[in-house]
């Protein structure tokens, strides 16, 4: 009887699991690694290639590639870059590909997402209706009392105010406040405002300072209020509450 030749099963190009120990769990004993056919190599080669943005192989159950999707910046060439993922697979995975499993979509502008939010916050901060450009606070010629010189700018337009007050935290608060309720009413000239008060408050075993301010525009009158988180200082909180008060309600009105 002729014996009968084993047969020869396709190989994957991917370690099948328990053969590669760097793929399984430290300590496991060659038990079954958490990427069975190295698709995360793969992957993570591919992405470390010049000019490829993102990677994703896709693997049959035998552990075959049957397609490889990249994603890449608009100066790159594709076919430059179906070439360089054939010799990066066959130089360090020992893996041969057909050039036609290789998807590449190529995108004008990527940037991380960090960028994109910092150009974003930059973007509105510049649309802000006010922003806080200084804050003095000293001594007076009168003893007991300070005082409190805020400055803000609306586009190219700055405005300055100094207020007086007796040298306790309370009154400071509110000099600090009235002074930036005073540049506003000059610096918005279609709307007027005015500090109605400024208190200290605790809440969430943090302090605050939390104003409230009457905003009229045109024949429409509201209480604005505005809080905020004491870091600095109180008359900067202070002032920093009157336009958190104000700035929606002025953007609404340009």
């Amino acid at each position: 009887m002729t014996p009968m030749k084993p047969s020869r099963e396709p190989q994957p190009p991917f370690p099948p699991p328990g053969e590669s120990p760097a793929e399984g769990n430290p300590g496991s004993g060659g038990g079954r690694p958490a990427d069975p056919w190295g698709v995360k190599r793969a992957e993570n080669l591919i992405s470390s290639l010049t000019g490829v943005l993102s990677a994703r192989v896709v693997v049959t159950p035998l552990g075959e590639i049957s397609e490889i999707h990249v994603l890449t910046q608009n100066d790159m060439q594709a076919k430059q870059v179906v070439r360089n993922i054939e010799s990066a697979l066959m130089a360090q995975l020992g893996i041969k590909i057909d050039h036609r499993k290789v998807s590449v979509a190529q995108t004008a502008d990527v940037r991380p997402i960090e960028a994109l939010q910092n150009e974003a916050v930059a973007s509105r901060a510049k649309q802000r209706v006010v922003v806080f450009k200084g804050l003095e606070v000293r001594p007076s010629e009168r003893a007991q009392r300070v005082l409190v010189r805020v400055k803000l700018a609306f586009g190219e337009r700055e405005s300055e105010a100094e207020e007086q007050a007796t040298d306790t935290t309370r009154n400071r608060v509110e000099a600090a406040a009235r002074a930036a309720a005073i540049c506003l009413d000059e610096l918005l000239p279609d709307n007027s405002i005015a500090l109605e008060g400024a208190q200290l408050v605790e809440a969430f075993d943090r302090k605050f300072v939390m104003v409230a301010v009457h905003g009229l525009g045109g024949r429409e009158a509201q209480l604005l209020t505005g809080t905020c988180e004491i870091r600095e200082s109180v008359e900067r909180a202070a002032v920093l509450a009157v336009l958190d008060a104000t700035n929606r309600w002025a953007d609404a009105r340009r």
